[in-house]
């Protein structure tokens, strides 16, 4: 098994050699397609964990081969880099998930649940039924 090396002997960093880059690939391909997609953007691109979190879709150029950073390093908003990616077959696909909407997807099944039981309990009472308080 290869084992990846990030320093050299001296103790200087390095970058991942061919072997290395393909052994992570490899790895990564046994993780779900998100976890996959990920590694393969960090190994390409030689970006950092935190700008590729940050990608959007309007940031991905298929047909100029770039994908679009926002820089962390320069440390202002609105400086990008386009860092290019090799030719092949690649699908973007992008998910966006806010919480207010699972937040307004459970109340709103909470409140047809709701009106769906006290529609089955009036529906239940006969006309003439007394109601009796508690």
């Amino acid at each position: 098994m290869m084992r990846l090396q990030l320093f050299h002997t001296d103790g200087s960093r390095k970058y991942l050699t061919h072997a290395e880059r393909h052994a992570f690939l490899d790895a990564a391909e046994r993780f779900p397609r998100d976890v996959h997609t990920l590694c393969a953007v960090l190994a390409w691109t030689g970006c950092r964990v935190s700008e590729a979190l940050a990608l959007t879709a309007d940031r991905v150029d298929l047909t100029d081969g770039t994908i679009r950073f926002e820089s962390v390093k320069k440390r202002r908003r609105g400086v990008f880099r386009a860092v290019p990616v090799p030719p092949g077959r690649h699908r973007v696909e992008m998910r966006y998930r806010p919480l207010a909407a699972d937040l307004g997807l459970g109340l709103s099944l909470a409140t047809v649940a709701g009106l769906t039981l006290a529609a089955a309990r009036a529906w239940r009472r006969r006309p003439g039924d007394a109601i009796i308080p508690a």
